[in-house]
């Protein structure tokens, strides 16, 4: 059992190496959140790489402040989406989604409530992910009833196998 429980435990030097790159990252979020407050209190912000006007906000600072309240968890539910091992993972893509929409309209200036209406655009992937979630449970509970395999080695038997960061992504798509 112990040879097939190391098996899993990747220990070459590039997964050591992303792992504490990831790891870093994750320790860094408080900082990267208060990056907020070196962005300057007017409603016109010039740089040498661009000019941004905050129309709705009033203010380039409480625009900052918005997007990193949005941007962190979204960050961190991508870091845990790509490193999950568990069946039940792709449950995380609703509130990335929720997330990922409410950026988008952190920059729509037409917009009066930024974190209005979410739900409608989030009906369509829930419709989706919650079924198919729910699927996967009834086919686990089917093979335990058929097996008289226990739960852990049915979540064993879904948990996705490491492939990198790119083998993840071209899963997808």
């Amino acid at each position: 059992m112990k040879e097939i429980e190391l098996s899993f435990r990747n220990t070459d030097k590039k997964s050591f190496i992303l792992g504490s790159i990831t790891a870093t990252l994750i320790a860094a979020t408080p900082y990267l959140f208060y990056l907020y407050e070196s962005v300057p209190d007017q409603q016109v912000w010039d740089t040498f790489l661009f000019t941004y006007d905050s129309k709705h906000y009033g203010s380039v600072f409480v625009l900052a402040w918005t997007l990193s309240n949005k941007f962190i968890p979204l960050f961190l539910l991508l870091i845990w989406f790509f490193t999950c091992r568990h069946w039940w993972y792709h449950v995380l893509l609703v509130p990335i989604a929720m997330f990922a929409y409410q950026i988008f309209t952190i920059f729509n200036e037409d917009l009066s409530y930024v974190d209005s209406k979410q739900i409608l655009f989030l009906i369509p992937i829930m419709a989706i992910i919650v079924p198919s979630i729910y699927l996967i449970r009834a086919k686990m509970f089917n093979k335990i009833n058929d097996a008289g395999k226990t739960m852990q080695d049915l979540e064993d038997e879904f948990k996705i196998k490491p492939k990198g960061f790119y083998g993840k992504i071209k899963e997808y798509f």
